[in-house]
């Protein structure tokens, strides 16, 4: 082979490493990788300056066909301000993910802080923690303190919760003891009477979303009530862009608040990476999984940050621990802090609002087309709803990627009796224009 350098030449630094590690050639260390791939011509073009390699990348990237987005079910489509990446990518931040030695973090300290403090507004609860992995093992996180705290073992599960969640849950608590049941949903809200039938002293927590996944907003202060009254918490996932315009889940009384960050100014990026926030009522913050950060001062009465509680297995007795799984995505939070603190408390009710305004647009214009009807017609939605469609929705979705469009998510998929059904959502990003192409594309498919 070409590249072969014998111990008894090359440079004495080559030699002593060689023979440090007990090769006689410098083929040996190719031994384990077969003689046809061992070869110096790999076909590699010529090189090219960095104008040219530009100038090939967008050629191919001129390929790609770009999609309208109309699909929700959890992740969405919302615009992202230049300053987010521009201030995301400064060197600062070239960091550990999370801050193990705190007297030599402030700077990451400092924004977990505001993180915290953001996400506890956001929620109207009063505390949070430095985030999770993800909006789905965030809720199984929040089952789990809910258990912690309550002593008992058994939770019930709104079917109006997100079904890729509901797989995680009951994955997670398959081979642990807990008694799972999902309660089924009473014309696309969680229903009142199946969770009264169910609610007595055994039950640790109910679990609930708002909105729905069928994008159904419920007030849920009833059943909240009515969980505190035999000893339950109410768990609650959100979507955190609706909060600008809806009613909190602090206001309806919720007790640990989950959710998915993706919306605050993380790119859907194919699946990820992404964050789980958490939030809960300061009774609670000991057994709140994962970190929370602290401002406190130091001798000098100079203003600090510290890790005030750490309740992971690598701080205190492992079988103390809130989670073993649990891990703050730093990096993730960061962006989702400086979303927030660039659109400010106006700026985010506006965005919420444009969102809702679109999307009642899309459901007017789109039940106006022939054999299509709203599934739950009845009920209030803040960005995405659920449409019954004359045929097969997962083959309508199909049709209208020939024409651009991503029409929307199969219900189907994960409700039996649903193949009907799409669900579509409307961000801000979504034009006027661009629901009026899909209404002429989709009333041809159909």
């Amino acid at each position: 082979m070409a590249h072969t350098t014998f111990i008894g030449s090359g440079t004495a630094e080559q030699r002593e490493m060689l023979a440090a590690i007990g090769a006689k050639h410098f083929d040996d260390l190719f031994v384990d990788v077969p003689a046809e791939f061992q070869t110096a011509d790999f076909n590699i073009p010529e090189g090219r300056s960095e104008l040219e390699m530009l100038q090939v990348l967008r050629g191919l990237a001129a390929k790609n066909s770009t999609l309208t987005n109309f699909c929700g079910g959890g992740f969405y489509d919302h615009f992202i301000p230049s300053a987010v990446d521009a201030l995301i990518s400064r060197g600062e931040f070239f960091t550990a993910y999370t801050p193990y030695q705190p007297e030599a973090s402030q700077g990451t300290l400092q924004a977990i802080y505001e993180y915290q403090t953001a996400i506890a507004r956001l929620t109207d609860m009063d505390a949070a923690n430095a985030s999770l992995y993800d909006g789905g093992t965030a809720l199984f996180e929040g089952l789990m303190m809910a258990l912690r705290i309550t002593g008992r073992n058994k939770v019930l599960v709104c079917e109006g919760v997100n079904p890729i969640y509901r797989t995680m849950l009951r994955c997670y608590t398959a081979n642990l003891s807990i008694a799972y049941e999902e309660v089924p949903l009473d014309a696309g809200l969680a229903g009142r009477c199946n969770f009264s039938e169910k609610l007595d002293d055994t039950v640790a927590a109910v679990l609930v979303q708002n909105p729905n996944f069928f994008g159904c907003l419920d007030d849920l202060t009833e059943l909240v009530a009515a969980a505190h009254k035999v000893g339950a918490l109410a768990v609650f996932s959100v979507y955190p862009m609706s909060l600008g315009m809806v009613q909190t889940p602090g206001a309806m009384g919720a007790d640990i608040v989950t959710g998915e960050g993706q919306s605050l100014g993380l790119p859907l990026s194919f699946g990820g990476p992404y964050l789980g926030f958490m939030a809960t009522r300061k009774q609670y913050v000991r057994k709140m999984p994962g970190r929370i950060v602290g401002a406190t001062q130091d001798a000098q009465g100079r203003r600090g940050f510290v890790l005030t509680l750490q309740a992971r297995e690598q701080h205190i007795r492992r079988e103390k621990a809130m989670s073993n799984i649990c891990t703050n995505e730093a990096l993730c939070a960061l962006r989702a802090t400086i979303y927030l603190a660039l659109l400010g408390k106006v700026g985010f009710a506006h965005c919420a609002h444009q969102c809702a305004v679109r999307a009642a647009y899309a459901f007017d214009r789109l039940r106006a087309i022939k054999g299509v009807t709203a599934t739950f017609p009845d009920r209030h939605f803040f960005n995405e709803f659920a449409l019954t469609l004359p045929r097969d929705a997962s083959e309508v979705i199909s049709d209208l990627i020939e024409h651009g469009i991503a029409a929307g998510f199969p219900v189907g998929r994960y409700y039996t009796g649903m193949q009907n059904v799409l669900l579509l959502a409307c961000t801000e990003k979504r034009t006027k224009a661009e629901v009026d192409i899909l209404a002429a594309h989709l009333e041809s498919v159909l």
